[in-house]
């Protein structure tokens, strides 16, 4: 394939992509015959006592579950975890799992793929061993073909999970199987694994020409003659049927094949509009029809200008990202597709476009979601390279599996149409090394042999220094060195973390290669809590490298957009320079959810981040409505803080707010005066003494009302209001219900500043999987059954059995009113 290297920048590529998933915009296309089956039901996992003991014996105790599985979520936070609180403080160990079942056609292939195993996993099937994956993101599959027992026999696969080398992660891993697990079934002759790979040469709103690669595996020992067909479809219906192609195929020959169409009038797609196909590609081999492969897909085509930023579908976009580390919260790491679709619709409300799979390749089910509900994906590789950051990370691995691995990545995620960029590293440490430029222009290599249709970045350090002299800005570990990975000629798009005050000069740094920010911001919150005054910044620690001692005893952060870190940003102020040039493509804001480990800045007892937009329960913080005036349509007007404090006591209060020209604010009626927004301001202030009542705000467009928000002191908390996102949920023993609890008055205010622990109880076709309040020092399980709230909330999380019924959840509390709710399961 052709180097980016060899096309004139600014690059533009005219793509049409395919999605490896389920989903489509329209009816769903059903095949003939599917090809893999979940494999989650009925295993046997047993965690050893001690990580010195690497066997099991016939006296090992087992217990049944159901994956995807997250060991280390079970397990107590533990001051003494050799993961350290950036680990979560929750241990890894090393476990097993088995699991026995039959199989009936011996004259298919049968293999088994894990979407990912967290880490050092090893597999064996009938006691033959099957091989060793390192890395704890990677997808892999083993053929069991020749080990299995047909008919009546049982099979055993025995699973191998060991993360017990610690810390080898500087955020919470998870450990165990804890992304899905596939058994596939195929006739000899097949599309081969990640098999196909869709590009166009030409789109435009008229027409998109199509060209489909198809990868066919012969298992025969014999050459075979074979028909092969592909056909569109859009809503079900069918759209373009290629022309059929006819070859022969070698035994035991992996054959490529290439076909072409051309599609009339394509729906293109978009953030705004996801617009899905689907392809279906059926062999035939003696007249029979021996294998279908469904392969959804979207059309749309895009660049990075160098004076006009990403554009879309021949229209300017701003990428309004976030980046996404892989825990579901009080679900750990366990992926869960609903769980997943929840986090994306919380960001898509905030005006959320782009995600950033950081620091590992992602579940499948996340680019699947990506893919269908419209968000700009960088697909990012690796934290590290050869250069260690914990002791036993993968740089361990990285002689001997990093081209396995991202190239397994290209191929398993080059058909989303969400994938825009490939991200090659994250603060790497041997960027400032000609090795790094080696290894960087190395990986981009690897990356362009699989795909040409999509520009190749880093997530560097700052590789140019501030130009202003009045601004200082902190670059780690630069020693005054240049940049090798940024003048390798390895990336198509410059990508580095912070430093917004360089990103003005771009254009003059990097006259020839456009720009994404690939991580921004580290502004600091506790969701609920406040300190005044609010226009006041601290730099919390004072350096990322000093212990930091300047801090509250109860570990809290302020949630006025006032903490940052040294290295990032108050939110406010990297969104006014992204906002205000062209040519910066974007941002990708850290972090879009609060995630388990690094609790900068804090240490012990504090077990998770506090850098979430939205905190670890999926509660969000204030400045969610800050980014959401900004980022979407949607009319906002927003008051913070709470409203009890004491009487007298000095309050700012704060109105984030769009399409109006000014906001008045009343208390208890009186007028407390008028603000505006002057020149790049993005909130409004006002400072008065407390009064306890009701704080209304009205904002105003050319004299006319736009909307009307208001805030009221509560009283004494006394009863429990429960909230679920959904009361209607699949009875398939993985969909789940996400139930806000909020702790009010007798008059239903939310008490802010209640803290009651929380008792929860089900009857019915479910079972509590989760509990959170977001609160980062709290001890509790997230698996228990009661929890303490945060602010006047908290979260519990009911999972659906495979029976159908009715689930009834009871929470009650010391002193608050029993309250009950239902969710039925169909």
């Amino acid at each position: 394939m052709n180097s980016l290297k060899s096309l004139i920048k600014p690059i533009t590529f005219l793509v049409i992509f395919i999605s490896l998933s389920a989903c489509n915009s329209g009816k769903e296309v059903k095949l003939l015959q599917e090809r893999k089956v979940s494999f989650n039901n009925n295993w046997q996992f047993h965690l050893n006592d001690s990580t010195d003991n690497d066997t099991i014996s016939n006296s090992t105790t087992w217990r049944n579950l159901n994956l995807p599985h997250d060991y280390s979520i079970e397990q107590p936070f533990d001051i003494n975890s050799p993961t350290g609180f950036g680990g979560g403080a929750l241990r890894g160990g090393l476990a097993w799992y088995k699991k026995t079942f039959t199989v009936d056609d011996s004259t298919k292939l049968t293999s088994i793929a894990f979407d990912g195993v967290y880490e050092n996993s090893e597999v064996w099937i009938n006691g033959n061993y099957l091989g060793k994956r390192p890395n704890g993101y990677s997808s892999f599959e083993y053929n069991l073909t020749p080990y299995l027992n047909y008919g009546d026999q049982k099979n055993e696969i025995l699973v191998k999970v060991d993360n017990s080398n610690q810390p080898n992660s500087r955020w919470y891993s998870g450990s165990g199987i804890y992304r899905n697990v596939w058994l596939k079934t195929t006739n000899k002759i097949h599309v081969a694994h990640w098999g196909t790979f869709i590009t166009t040469p030409m789109v435009n709103k008229e027409s998109a020409s199509v060209n489909l690669q198809v990868t066919i595996a012969n298992n025969y020992p014999d050459k075979k003659d074979i028909t092969t067909k592909t056909t569109i479809y859009k809503d079900n219906s069918e759209i373009v049927s290629f022309s059929e192609i006819k070859k022969s195929i070698s035994g035991n020959e992996h054959l490529k094949i290439s076909t072409e169409g051309t599609i009339e009038n394509p729906s293109l797609w978009s953030p705004e509009h996801p617009e899905m196909y689907t392809a279906i590609t059926e062999i035939y081999a003696d007249g029979n029809l021996v294998d279908e492969y469904k392969t959804p897909f979207g059309i749309r085509n895009f660049t990075f200008d160098l004076e006009k930023g990403f554009i879309l579908n021949g229209e300017q976009v701003k990428i309004k990202g976030v980046c996404l580390h892989h825990d579901l919260g009080p679900l750990g790491t366990a992926i869960n597709t609903r769980a997943l679709e929840r986090q994306l619709q919380i960001m898509k409300d905030m005006g959320v476009n782009g995600i950033r799979t950081s620091h590992n390749p992602p579940a499948p089910e996340l680019l699947d979601l990506c893919d269908s509900m419209g968000f700009i994906v960088m697909d990012e590789a690796y934290d590290m390279w050869e250069q260690k950051k914990t002791t036993y990370d993968y740089a361990n691995f990285w002689e001997a599996w990093h081209k396995r691995d991202l190239e397994d990545l290209i191929l398993r995620d080059r058909n989303h149409p969400s994938v825009f960029m490939w991200s090659i590293g994250n603060e790497i440490p041997e960027q400032w090394s000609e090795r790094g430029a080696e290894i960087g222009r190395e990986l981009s290599k690897i990356v362009k042999n699989l795909d040409t249709t999509r520009y190749v970045t880093a997530a560097m350090n700052p590789p140019v220094h501030v130009t202003d002299e009045s601004v200082t800005v902190q670059f780690e570990n630069t020693a005054d060195k240049p940049n090798a990975l940024a003048g390798s000629g390895a990336l198509d798009i410059i990508g580095y973390n912070y430093a917004h005050q360089t990103y003005p000069k771009h254009q003059v740094n990097f006259p020839n290669t456009p720009f994404i920010a690939t991580e921004t911001t580290s502004g600091l919150q506790t969701r609920g809590y406040y300190e005044f005054p609010s226009d006041t910044t601290k730099i919390w620690p004072v350096r990322w490298d000093i212990k930091f001692t300047d801090g509250n005893d109860d570990n809290t952060v302020s949630a006025f957009d006032q903490v940052r870190t040294p290295w990032g940003s108050l939110h406010e102020t990297t969104w006014k320079v992204i906002k205000k040039h062209d040519f910066l493509s974007g941002m990708f804001v850290w972090t879009g959810f609060d995630y388990i480990g690094e609790p900068t800045p804090y240490e012990w007892p504090s077990r998770s981040s506090y850098f979430g937009i939205v905190d670890l329960a999926g509660f969000p913080k204030n400045v969610y409505y800050m980014y959401q005036s900004e980022w979407t349509d949607k009319d906002v007007l927003y008051l913070l803080p709470h409203w009890n404090w004491e009487e007298g006591q000095t309050v700012d209060v704060w109105a984030y707010y769009n399409h109006a020209d000014e906001v008045e604010l009343f208390l208890n009626g009186k007028s407390m005066g008028v603000k505006s927004k002057k020149g790049d301001d993005l909130h409004v202030m006002w400072r008065f003494p407390f009064k306890a009542g009701t704080l209304k705000a009205v904002s105003r467009k050319d004299e006319n009302i736009v909307k009307e928000t208001e805030i009221k002191t509560a009283d004494v908390p006394a009863k429990l209001e429960l909230l679920a996102d959904r009361t209607n949920i699949i009875a398939d023993g993985s969909d789940l219900s996400f139930i806000t609890v909020n702790i009010t008055d007798k008059n239903g205010t939310i008490a802010p500043r209640a803290n009651h622990k929380i008792s929860f109880s089900v009857e019915g076709p479910g079972e509590i999987v989760g509990v959170a309040s977001g609160d980062p020092t709290n001890h509790e399980s997230f698996k228990g059954t009661s929890h303490k709230a945060l602010n006047g909330k908290c979260l519990v999380i009911v999972q659906s059995t495979e029976k159908a019924g009715t689930i009834q959840l009871t929470a009650s509390a010391d002193g608050l009113a029993t309250n009950t709710i239902s969710i039925t399961t169909k």
